[in-house]
């Protein structure tokens, strides 16, 4: 099994546990959505400027690695012309649930980002890609097939860990791992993340990151930082995410 089908599973069964992240929107924000009252989060705490998204209705938008129906139905109610892609089941079915009840079309796949991404070239205006580089080993080549499907001029919303998290124990005192996390190359990491249910996890660089969009053909427009939203980093008030808007030039 590869570590990214481990990965599916794992998410399959927070979901069924109650995972925040795999809880979807409530109704009455879908409403105040089609009303033009929303927000929605690339991190933990800080919601995502609008003016980040520039124009949303009418434009071809795509989730990545966004499952769960927690921000692709307020994209939906905007007016954007949506598609999904993620790689756990659970999440999946979220996204088909909620638009079924709500009556919208979207376009839902499940796929893993890590291989090329099932769409044409220049097919979307818009993509929108939170916190999950975490779960897999290289992210340069999940940049270039943005870049590859975004038409020309268009965004890319994405965040990242900045891998402080992986620098720390479970209780967030001491620092116990060197870099890079990679439990692909260290089998003691493996056992550590099995043990401690977080998947199989890897912290990524700013070289890796930042210059990987650089390099895949973005430009980088803004950014903010956020914290973990719960725990001693956060209440140290020690950021640990970033998002980033970027264009494709």
């Amino acid at each position: 099994m590869e570590y990214t089908d481990m990965n599916a599973r794992t998410i399959d069964r927070w979901c069924q546990e109650g995972w925040e992240w795999g809880k979807p929107l409530p109704k009455e924000k879908y409403e105040a959505a089609k009303c033009g009252e929303w927000d929605v989060l690339l991190t933990p705490t800080r919601p995502v400027p609008h003016g980040w998204f520039g124009e949303i209705r009418g434009k071809r938008l795509l989730g990545l690695a966004s499952g769960g129906a927690q921000q692709m139905p307020v994209f939906a109610a905007l007016g954007a012309d949506c598609a999904v892609l993620d790689y756990s089941e659970s999440q999946i079915a979220r996204e088909r649930e909620y638009a079924a009840r709500e009556g919208y079309a979207m376009d839902i796949l499940r796929a893993d980002m890590t291989k090329p991404l099932p769409f044409e070239n220049d097919s979307f205006d818009i993509i929108f890609h939170p916190v999950s580089n975490c779960y897999v080993r290289e992210v340069e080549p999940i940049w270039r097939e943005c870049a590859r499907i975004l038409k020309k001029g268009g965004r890319l919303l994405a965040s990242f860990d900045n891998g402080i998290n992986y620098l720390v124990g479970e209780d967030e005192e001491r620092i116990i791992h060197k870099m890079p996390f990679d439990p692909l190359s260290d089998p003691a990491l493996m056992e550590e993340c099995m043990r401690d249910d977080v998947g199989v996890q890897f912290s990524h660089t700013f070289e890796e990151e930042l210059g990987g969009l650089l390099r895949a053909g973005f430009r980088l427009c803004d950014l903010y930082e956020d914290t973990n939203g719960t725990g001693r980093l956060h209440e140290l008030n020690i950021n640990t995410f970033m998002a980033v808007l970027c264009i494709k030039e």
